[in-house]
């Protein structure tokens, strides 16, 4: 797909790479081969050029790849940071009709960009635009694509996690998110693609009511999608059994005592409130409730 068209590669990043035996097209570039480039003029001592990144191409397996994982669909909004020539954008709303929005601090880029979406013809499904990552507004996202460094993707990573919607997936390409550990990680070749879900912030104390006159509560502590905590029935204390959040979605199951047939309650997050998502023994949502200290 991307073999017919041209575009002004960095000659000299190029010939680095090409030092290391590979080659435009070849998928085998190792996480450990960055090592080997030459990052003198990406400090994180200088802000403003942090997000200059070093451009390498994205194989097309890997494209298809990463928009598998992701399982991009057309009802999502597509935002790929460091979009380079726009190849995942432009794939995205090829092969699945998906809008998608690309940002690059690099004009040329963005240029390149703009002639592929229109040589393709899905101009009309995507925006291209010059920007700073750490404050370009991706809130819009339901999928984010990243091939991003390490040190990168960490100074993205509160943003990511504050600013978009529980649900939205991340997928990242060969480089990970620090000690945010990834739901799902995918070897394409030699090559590791990486997925986030982020997860709804749900830490604090909840209470609610159950069709049998019960009274819940649940005290949660969160850090990304790990869940733990403590649990109470009618004020005496019981068992949390398991914890879990994907998305939106969290999933407790209490039991009184230890030899006590558990129940599971799943909710959806909204803000302040846990409404049950299934079953009809939550009779109430789940409001977040100050404790006394």
């Amino acid at each position: 797909m991307y073999k017919d068209l041209a575009f002004d590669h960095d000659d000299e990043l190029i010939d680095e790479l090409r030092d290391l035996d590979y080659e435009q097209g070849d998928d085998s570039l190792f996480d450990s081969d960055y090592r080997d480039l030459n990052f003198d003029d990406y400090s994180m001592d200088e802000p403003d050029i942090i997000l200059d990144v070093p451009y390498v191409p994205t194989d097309e397996k890997i494209v298809h790849a990463m928009l598998d994982l992701a399982e991009v669909t057309s009802q999502d909004t597509l935002y790929d940071l460091g979009c380079g020539d726009g190849r995942i954008v432009v794939a995205a709303a090829l092969e699945r009709n998906t809008r998608g929005v690309g940002i690059d601090m690099d004009p040329m880029r963005i240029t390149e960009a703009i002639e592929y979406a229109g040589h393709t013809g899905v101009e009309y499904l995507v925006n291209f635009f010059e920007g700073d990552l750490l404050e370009a507004d991706f809130s819009q996202a339901t999928v984010v694509t990243l091939y991003l460094l390490d040190l990168v993707n960490v100074q993205l990573r509160p943003r990511l996690l504050d600013e978009l919607r529980p649900g939205t997936r991340i997928v990242s390409h060969a480089f990970d998110m620090g000690d945010w550990k990834p739901d799902q990680r995918q070897s394409c070749g030699s090559i590791n693609i990486y997925k986030w879900i982020v997860p709804a912030k749900v830490a604090g104390t909840w209470q609610w009511q159950t069709s049998s006159g019960e009274t819940y509560r649940v005290e949660l502590k969160q850090k990304y999608q790990q869940l733990s905590g403590k649990a109470w029935i009618d004020g005496e204390e019981a068992q949390l059994k398991n914890a879990l959040i994907k998305g939106d979605l969290l999933e407790l199951v209490i039991s009184k005592k230890a030899n006590t047939r558990p129940v599971g309650f799943i909710m959806r997050s909204q803000g302040r409130e846990l409404v049950a998502a299934e079953g009809k023994l939550q009779t109430t949502p789940a409001i977040k409730i100050q404790q006394n200290k």
